[in-house]
């Protein structure tokens, strides 16, 4: 039985959710599985990756070959780096030790990479908010700046219309007082 190791959808529409499985390569996508080797989820940044790297492993010392995904995914997660390791321990290039030291290193420096991306984001995360509020303070201090200046001018305006009209009744009562003296 031709043995696959591929995603098996599920989630709903848009928001894909997969699991990796080991499965008979006859079987439908997300038909019978032989067993559940992890979980991917490609909604997130950077993407959650939820694997038992032994298990994979022994699928692929089994014979189970990867599907071009599935492959990259292990790949990331080490497991193929691991299958790797143990055929040189089973030809005698390497101790056991040796293979999981090296193995070891690996994952430190994969794990320093993923949280490096995972800072990096949250800073960019962090700048963009900051810099997305001050130009909203910016846009609140022209606004209130203009309110002033138009309050400002309101009241100019408001104090033209009095002077003028206390023109026009100084003028008008100057008239009136010079018919009632004629």
């Amino acid at each position: 039985m031709p043995v696959k190791i591929r995603l098996q959808r599920h989630g709903k529409k848009g928001k894909p959710f997969y699991w990796v499985v080991a499965a008979d390569s006859r079987s439908k996508r997300d038909g019978k599985f032989l067993e559940k080797i992890g979980t991917y989820n490609p909604n997130t940044n950077p993407a959650t990756i939820d694997i038992n790297v032994e298990t994979a492993v022994q699928w692929l010392h089994n014979g189970a070959q990867p599907t071009d995904t599935a492959r990259a995914i292990l790949s990331y997660k080490g497991a193929l780096l691991k299958h790797h390791l143990d055929g040189g321990v089973r030809k005698g290039a390497l101790t056991q030790e040796q293979a999981d030291a090296k193995f070891a290193a690996w994952l430190e420096q994969k794990d320093s990479k993923v949280n490096a991306k995972k800072d990096g984001l949250s800073t960019a995360k962090a700048d963009a908010k900051a810099k997305a509020l001050e130009a909203e303070k910016k846009v609140n201090e022209d606004r209130i700046a203009a309110k002033k200046e138009a309050e400002a001018a309101a009241v100019a305006e408001d104090a033209a219309e009095e002077t003028t009209a206390e023109a026009e009744e100084n003028t008008t009562s100057e008239e009136n007082t010079e018919e009632t003296q004629a």
